[in-house]
Parts: structure tokens; sequence; C-alpha cells
């Protein structure tokens, strides 16, 4: 389901753009590399919940027996017994349980676009 919707916004995205730049006289990116550019803004933003969720900082907690269930107890151990407020594990734990903001989505879309644009540059 996640990966056919991922697929879904993406094809629309590429979609969208290369009307765009199909119509462009003056254009001088290819299609290509444009949709090069919309697929690693995309897949940055979709790639971070489930890259989360594979962890173990999902939307209920920290699941048991996880990377991320290993990095609170040394977090715990560190601190005394608690997590601080405002370290990794407590910023991914509140991104697993929340999901991303606009802002962060916004921020990881242009720089899965530009990691890609750079990428695009090669070939």
């Amino acid at each position: 389901m996640v990966a056919s919707a991922f697929t879904s916004s993406a094809v629309t995205g590429v979609a969208k753009v290369a009307r765009v730049a199909s119509s462009c006289a003056t254009c001088v990116l290819p299609v290509a590399r444009i949709a090069t550019v919309v697929i690693g803004g995309v897949v940055a933003v979709e790639a971070v919940p489930m890259v989360l969720s594979a962890m173990g900082f999902a939307a209920t907690g920290i699941t048991s027996s996880s990377i991320a269930a290993k990095m609170m107890s040394a977090a715990a151990i560190a601190n005394g017994g608690g997590v601080a407020p405002g370290s990794l594990v407590a910023t991914l734990q509140s991104l697993g349980a929340t999901g991303l903001s606009r802002l962060a989505k916004f921020i990881l879309g242009s720089t899965g676009s530009a990691i890609a644009a750079g990428i695009a540059r090669f070939y």
C-alpha cells in the first residue's frame, strides 16, 4: 500500500513536471533529468518515516528488541536512568510518533532533489 502510493505520487509529480518542461521552448534540461530531481525529492520525504519505523521508532512507542530500544537503553544509562529531552533518541521518537512537519518535509525534499540533481549531472 505504501509503496504503491509512493510510486503513484512520484509518477504524478513527474508527469506534471514533464508537461511543463515539454511546453517550454527555451528549456535546456532534458525531461529525464527533471524526473530524476523530482523523484529524488519524493524518495527523501517518503523514506524517512519508513526508516524510522524499521529502526523501531513507532507511533505507539519504541519497539522492543529494536535498534531504537538499544539506543534508548544506552542513552538512559549515560544519563543516569532517563532519556534527556531533546536528545537524539527523544527527537527520533518524536518524529516516529508524530511524523514529519511541513518544514521538515520541505527541507528533506529540497535536499533530496539537490542530491539527485548532483548525481544526474554525471549521467
